[in-house]
């Protein structure tokens, strides 16, 4: 999403909420939940997060940061893109502490995807968007190989980006198999969690007053179907994160970032992989990352600009666990779980 709008909303809410505080949680297991902040000696907004182990982790920001940690985050690198300072890596991929791919979202050729394969010493720009009306808002890779990237439509249509080589190439799919946008209907850039992958199924979800809604391909990004949720809709609104545990449960999460604190219809689930519901007790709030605790069957977590949430059945039941603020999560095989948002605020999720 382009509006300039967005980004000053969230940076001035943002600032009001930084302070980390556990709510009173409805159950002994979430209240063992809590985020414990790590000092990564930078005020940058980072909302791409690549969280790989209990060890390493990379976050991509504003003015073209990116950070990695091969300590548990005792201790980061600068490993940020040269010349990229007037850019924001709104999402980033890594597969290991050495590989990773960033992707910078704008307005033409703002939106560019970088990969490195030396822990970030030297970056390749892969791809620099030319196209006006495109703008790049979140990518995904299904395995160290393939992976997509989601614009904003163009001429109607969303766009997918695909490579099969780690990053090292781009190609534009062809909008054949992409069912028509709505009007206004677009993604948004705000966590690098609008687009999820697992093997050949990909799903992305989309926001705006025509937005609300999950696009689902089978193939590997090359065609795609499209169902409606019921989280609330708006220019500000719509879906912001979605998770899958497989290709029948996943979970979007959302909201209205004009209206952080509002709670009505903020999230939804499926256990079909087709029709979506809301949940019997939704998330505390808007909400822009979501992610399934691997390892920990039903377990998930949503963060948003007014606090984080765990569920314990995926998705049916939210507990709040805490009022700070963070834009992206993440969790790895082993069940390590990374946080990121403004003002440089990254965490390891702690039981």
């Amino acid at each position: 999403m382009r509006h300039s709008a967005f980004r000053a909303a969230v940076s001035a809410l943002a600032a009001t909420v930084v302070v980390v505080a556990l709510a009173a949680p409805n159950s002994r297991a979430a209240s063992a939940l809590h985020w414990q902040l790590v000092d990564t000696g930078s005020t940058s907004h980072f909302r791409g997060l690549a969280a790989v182990s209990r060890q390493v982790a990379w976050v991509g920001g504003y003015d073209g940061a990116v950070l990695r940690t091969t300590d548990g985050g005792q201790s980061w690198s600068d490993v940020s893109v040269p010349g990229a300072q007037s850019l924001q890596f709104r999402d980033i991929s890594a597969f290991n502490a050495r590989r990773a791919v960033v992707m910078a979202a704008g307005t033409g050729t703002d939106s560019r995807l970088y990969a490195t394969s030396d822990g970030g010493a030297t970056w390749q720009l892969t791809y620099e968007n030319a196209d006006p009306a495109a703008f790049f808002d979140c990518m995904a890779f299904s395995d160290p190989r393939h992976g997509l990237v989601l614009s904003d439509p163009v001429d109607g249509k969303f766009r997918i980006l695909r490579t099969s080589d780690g990053g090292a190439h781009w190609t534009v799919q062809s909008p054949d198999g992409m069912p028509p946008a709505g009007t206004n209907e677009y993604g948004f850039a705000a966590s690098g969690e609008c687009l999820t992958t697992q093997g050949h199924d990909a799903w992305f979800g989309s926001g705006g007053a025509d937005g609300g809604r999950v696009f689902h391909s089978h193939d590997g990004g090359r065609t795609w179907q499209v169902h409606s949720t019921p989280v609330v809709r708006g220019s500000s609104a719509g879906v912001f994160g979605i998770a899958f545990a497989n290709p029948r449960h996943g979970i979007a999460v959302g909201g209205d970032f004009a209206d952080p604190t509002a709670d009505t219809d903020v999230a939804a689930l499926t256990r079909s992989g087709n029709s979506w519901r809301l949940p019997a007790r939704g998330p505390h709030g808007y909400r822009s990352g979501v992610t399934f605790v691997r390892g920990s069957a039903g377990m998930a977590l949503a963060v948003g600009l007014t606090g984080s949430d765990v569920s314990y059945d995926s998705g049916e039941h939210w507990t709040q666990i805490d009022s700070g603020q963070f834009d992206s999560v993440a969790c790895t095989k082993g069940g390590a779980c990374w946080a990121s948002g403004d003002l440089g605020r990254v965490a390891v999720l702690q039981h």
